[in-house]
């Protein structure tokens, strides 16, 4: 937290996105429990169990609730399920979908989710920070459109340019629902809050400024309307030549960077703002020397102003656990490039 609000502390703090995931074997062993991932995401008991496995077992600086971008959208009465090797499965959008939406539902619906935040922030060591966290509009849009994951997001992007007044009423009810979503996040005690824009970077200017922009600027205004000390993480994957005008746009506190961002333009952003980021995590699969040498260059490049040491995307499921042990270690004991060592 006071990274967040523009400290350089050393050594940063770390942790890493889909931290509470697949590549452990204690997830996996209560992940068997509930083979519908919906339903497993809504199980206060596992969802509690899951998020403190990576804080027990790594020691990490903040942790991250359990839970996934789509809990949204079916609380709205989206229809939304997983398939095992396929991921989210949504009905594609229409004007007939949306008409069936309930937005009063929601409140119900998402009632789990506050109890195992509530449970987190009683159960976790007063020094971790607990993040919450919704998916940005824009992503969560995505999958509706095309009804699954496409690589580049084309049917979204078609979608948003042939029928613009659908795609805008869904993203309003979006920023809506995740606006009042991150609020009761924060009043059962999430610390601070993340909203992932996965998909930020296929859009061109237009897009990117109407339908990430904009819309993650609403959420953060909305927020802050009932929270006015509320501090977001945003990150919009694949933007770096534009984060600079996010920053300032969104109001977000911080920002976090993929692998792609050249760190030579990060740090004209981090004068801006705290940054969050940036190891590619296959350098995590891969392990050592890649691995040392990855850890280094983002410390090196950007622990001279407000870090938090991150993955530049989620974990992969392959990923050995000895190396994020390794990766800990090397942040943890590195020289301060700030200082002379």
């Amino acid at each position: 937290m006071r990274v967040l609000a523009g400290e350089k502390l050393w050594p940063p703090p770390v942790w890493m996105m889909r931290q509470a995931g697949r590549y452990l074997p204690e997830y996996r062993e209560v992940r068997a429990k509930q083979p519908d991932f919906l339903k497993f995401c809504y199980d206060t008991d596992l969802a509690v169990e899951v998020t403190l496995q990576p804080i027990r077992r790594f020691g990490f600086d903040a942790a991250i609730l359990f839970s996934d971008i789509f809990v949204v959208p079916d609380a709205l009465g989206y229809p939304v399920r997983f398939e095992e090797g396929r991921g989210p499965v949504l009905t594609p959008l229409s004007s007939d979908v949306l008409d069936a939406l309930v937005p009063e539902r929601a409140h119900d619906h998402l009632s789990p989710v506050m109890e195992t935040m509530q449970r987190l922030r009683a159960e976790l060591p007063t020094e971790t920070t607990l993040l919450g966290f919704c998916g940005a509009p824009w992503t969560v849009a995505c999958y509706s459109v095309a009804g699954h994951t496409t690589t580049e997001q084309t049917a979204a992007r078609i979608g948003a340019y042939s029928d613009p007044e659908m795609f805008q009423r869904w993203i309003d009810l979006l920023v809506d629902a995740s606006a009042d979503y991150l609020v009761r996040q924060l009043d059962a005690g999430a610390d601070a809050l993340q909203i992932f824009d996965t998909w930020a970077g296929v859009l061109d200017d237009a897009g990117f400024q109407r339908w990430c922009v904009e819309p993650t600027r609403r959420i953060v205004r909305q927020v802050r309307s009932v929270r006015p000390d509320a501090v977001i993480i945003g990150f919009p994957k694949g933007a770096v030549s534009r984060l600079k005008n996010y920053v300032a746009e969104t109001g977000v506190n911080a920002v976090g960077l993929d692998w792609t961002a050249p760190l030579h333009l990060v740090r004209d952003v981090q004068a801006l703002s705290p940054v969050q980021g940036n190891l590619d995590p296959m350098r995590l699969v891969a392990g050592g020397r890649a691995l040392d040498e990855g850890v280094d260059q983002v410390l090196n490049g950007l622990g001279g102003g407000p870090l938090v040491f991150n993955l530049g995307h989620g974990i992969v499921p392959q990923t050995p656990v000895a190396h994020v042990e390794q990766m800990i270690n090397r942040v943890r004991t590195a020289s301060d490039p700030g200082q002379n060592s």
